[in-house]
């Protein structure tokens, strides 16, 4: 399993099962986690140093955001993928 060594995914004491094995990402390896890229895109793309008046504003443009990305799938594939 191959973990990204985020604090929230972290215990204090995990018990893994004999039959996995966890192999922790490099701190910065968007290679290996390509939706990195992704949100990437979708902050610089979708969220342009604007103020939303609420959360509803916010949920409503990354939907929309979202939405197209998925409706293009060369654009995702340019931005994920990799050798």
């Amino acid at each position: 399993m191959v973990m990204d060594k985020a604090a929230w995914h972290t215990a204090g004491i995990l018990n893994i099962p004999d039959n996995i094995e966890t192999f922790p990402l490099l701190p910065y390896s968007p290679e290996l986690n390509p939706v990195e890229n992704i949100w990437d895109e979708v902050r610089e793309k979708g969220f342009k140093n604007e103020v939303f008046n609420s959360l509803t504003l916010v949920e409503d443009r990354l939907c929309d955001t979202l939405l197209n990305l998925e409706n293009t799938p060369p654009r995702v594939q340019s931005i994920s993928g990799w050798n």
